[in-house]
């Protein structure tokens, strides 16, 4: 193909270059496509003949039509909703005859931050019909895979990843979608910003917004500037560098600006911070020590006081901040000072922090342990690192935007979404020690003009309540994440706020973000003038997969793969994905193959890639060979018994051994009643009318005076399933 001039590669980075063919006879289908990635494009192919396919009328910029404009230039124009399959097969096997590459052109799209593709589905399917080998390409800009505190990259520098060839016989949507999923999480990847230790990020971050952003504690509404911050957290550090050669540290706080500087303290101090979990048992607290090989605990007197339950250590292991922050007031100067004067890269030189932090160990959390044994958590620098990136740049949120930080610390999204992701991107953090006292907390809200507000839907019922649409006004974004959004819940908010609950998903292995709802795109014009647009947001989902993170599906009993849109066992892979629990090989190997996290949840992804959560693996019954998701009969059960508008969780359902089909499920239930046998009887009948499976309807009722929750707002299975049995004599 002839070309005017040649365009330069230097700022493009090429993946997957033996996946490019030396011949022709295949169709690119790229997840963007701007006019200098075409003439980088056209340039990778070697001369070879190209031939255009795109939408006749399709918005296209400036560059790229007077492109096409040009005599030596081939197009082929299409209209799917009016264009015969058969003829569109025809015309593209025609124009592949003469060993041509075919180039898919996508239009101009309204897209979400870092959308791993702007080709929407009903487009794509359309496309895939030609019957001709597909090669996926993923482009990246590879500023998208960098914080605010990262290096900086130009509007040229890209990454061009491409996959291996779909053949004829494997085209499919989810097979198109699954291989761009995998090269988004190999172009992501490949960003060196991933590797910044977590301490060196949060300095540059308090150093660049330190005195535009602030830190609000909700408690006595102090505020503190990030500078402020910074200089004592310094001071603190190094305290807490001598007081112990361990290579951890443990926290016990509430969400405050305490446990924000107790936090920043132990990294830089160069040692690892292990938020224990203050509402855990006293055995797995005292589990967590021990694995956590952990000597010096920073926590508060007032804290030690009011936990008398839990197993304090000798009070030599306690560093009391309280009592020795005011002891520190010289040094915090003088660290103000430095801070002022210094650039990160020197102010880190003198406080021993690294520049690099890579596959080392940044920070220690315990899963909830809602199904079992809390498991030990180690994630790493990259890990974080990632996870923040992809969060973060998803959101798109500015430094006049603020969060609010009331999830615990020892809860993996308290953590990485409300104490690292505010610093390094520069947004107000307004922090209240519990996410149960809802009234005073839309107080803050409204008091703060809160943006980004993150909760489980446990804790938001309590919001129906007592609180007024005013006060949560200021809100951008309501995320909810840790057990599934009821539809009840999720449409009362709405109704109440004029809010859309935007359910999120991920878990402690994940870091913990991997999925997330966003508020849809404005669109960039009209759709008849040729512009795209893809949605951001789809009730019942959990959303689209963050940048960077691939997907796969496998049957949950044979472990054989099965396509994306088919339901099985949900697998990630990405910078995000731990890479182990903590000493502990054998749960590991049963969770990590190959890079691939086994996340334990039954779900499928949809053709616009949103992911839909059926349920975890322990929270299905095998009931006569059928599987029975217990999280979608409780759903059925609040409508039918009418707890739509309850403030805090009313029932449960849990499964039990059953001589004859397998399990059984009981229904644990906190309200007051008659005779319970009558009351399922009754129960069955009327689920039964709405259509529900005989199999799917519980047995047997059990009362309870409440159901267990954590301190999370997830459901407490393990005490569930102990009630359970203990009811039917198990």
């Amino acid at each position: 193909m002839a070309k005017e001039s040649s365009v330069s590669l230097k700022n493009l980075t090429v993946l997957g270059q033996e996946h490019l063919p030396s011949g022709g006879g295949f169709m690119i289908v790229p997840s963007r496509l701007d006019s200098l990635d075409l003439r980088r494009l056209e340039e990778l192919l070697s001369g070879r003949p190209v031939v255009y396919l795109l939408e006749q009328g399709a918005a296209l910029d400036e560059e790229l039509r007077v492109h096409l404009e040009k005599d030596h230039v081939q197009a082929l124009a299409i209209v799917p909703h009016a264009t015969d399959p058969d003829a569109y097969r025809t015309a593209v096997r025609g124009a592949l005859k003469d060993s041509a590459v075919i180039i898919y052109l996508p239009a101009q799209a309204a897209a979400v931050t870092a959308a791993y593709t702007t080709v929407p589905a009903t487009k794509l399917e359309f496309l895939l019909r030609a019957g001709v080998p597909v090669l996926p390409l993923e482009v990246m800009l590879k500023e998208d895979a960098v914080t605010p505190v990262g290096p900086r990259f130009g509007d040229d520098e890209r990454i061009f990843a491409f996959g291996a060839m779909l053949q004829v016989e494997n085209v499919s949507v989810a097979a198109y979608q699954e291989s761009l999923l995998r090269l988004s999480e190999q172009a992501f990847s490949s960003s060196p910003a991933l590797d910044m230790h977590l301490a060196y990020a949060v300095l540059r971050g308090l150093k660049k917004h330190g005195s535009s952003n602030c830190v609000i504690d909700g408690k006595d509404e102090k505020i503190l500037g990030f500078d402020k911050v910074l200089a004592a957290a310094l001071a603190l550090s190094r305290v807490v560098r001598r007081e112990t050669s361990k290579h951890r540290v443990a926290i016990i706080l509430p969400p405050g600006t305490g446990g924000l500087i107790c936090n920043l303290a132990v990294l830089f101090a160069g040692k690892v911070p292990v938020n224990l979990n203050f509402t855990a048992g006293r055995a797995a607290i005292e589990s967590a020590i021990r694995r956590g090989e952990i000597d010096r605990f920073l926590t508060a007197d007032i804290f030690v006081r009011k936990m008398q339950t839990f197993p304090w250590p000798p009070m030599k292991q306690l560093i009391l901040v309280e009592r020795l922050m005011p002891k520190l007031k010289i040094s915090i100067g003088i660290c103000f000072a430095l801070s002022k004067l210094l650039p990160p890269a020197l102010l880190a030189v003198m406080f021993g922090i690294p520049q690099k932090g890579g596959s080392t160990e940044a920070t220690l959390l315990f899963t909830s342990g809602s199904s079992g044994e809390p498991k030990g958590v180690a994630l790493t620098h990259r890990n974080l690192i990632a996870n923040v990136t992809q969060f973060g740049n998803r959101l798109a949120l500015d430094n006049t935007d603020s969060i609010l930080g009331s999830l615990p610390l020892f809860h993996s999204f308290g953590c990485t979404v409300t104490l690292w992701y505010p610093i390094i991107y520069g947004l107000n953090l307004v922090t209240y020690p519990s996410p149960l006292e809802v009234k005073k907390i839309a107080e803050l809200v409204e008091k703060h003009r809160v943006s980004l507000m993150i909760a489980t839907p446990t804790f938001l019922r309590g919001y129906l309540r007592g609180v007024n649409r005013e006060q949560l006004a200021s809100l951008k974004l309501l995320v909810t994440g840790a057990e599934k959004l009821p539809a009840t819940v999720a449409e009362a908010f709405e109704t109440k706020f004029g809010k859309r609950v935007l359910e999120g998903y991920g878990l402690t292995e994940t870091s913990p973000v991997s999925n997330v709802n966003l508020p849809d795109p404005a669109p960039l014009g009209n759709e008849a003038k040729g512009y795209v647009w893809l949605p951001s947001h789809r009730q019942g989902s959990v959303g689209q997969v963050l940048h960077g993170l691939a997907v796969k599906i496998t049957h949950p009993e044979t472990g054989k793969p099965q396509p994306l849109h088919q339901s099985g066992m949900i697998w990630f892979k990405g910078p995000n994905v731990f890479e182990g629990y903590l000493n502990d090989p054998k749960r590991t190997e049963e969770v990590i193959q190959d890079g691939w996290f086994r996340t334990g949840d039954i779900g499928h992804v949809d053709a616009d890639g949103f992911l839909y959560i059926e349920g975890r693996l322990s929270r299905f019954s095998k009931i006569a060979g059928e599987m029975v998701p217990h999280e979608t009969v409780e759903e059925a059960l609040v409508k039918a018994i009418g707890l739509e508008n309850e403030s805090s969780r009313k029932i449960a359902l849990v499964g039990v051994p059953d001589a004859d089909k397998g399990e059984a499920l009981i229904l644990l239930t906190a309200m007051s009643g008659g005779p319970e046998q009558q009351e399922i009887l009754e129960l069955r009948y009327r689920l039964l009318e709405k259509g529900m499976p005989p199999l799917w309807i519980p047995k047997k009722m059990v009362r309870v005076a409440e159901i267990p929750v954590l301190a999370s707002g997830k459901l407490d299975v393990q005490s569930c399933e102990k009630i359970a049995r203990a009811a039917v004599g198990l």
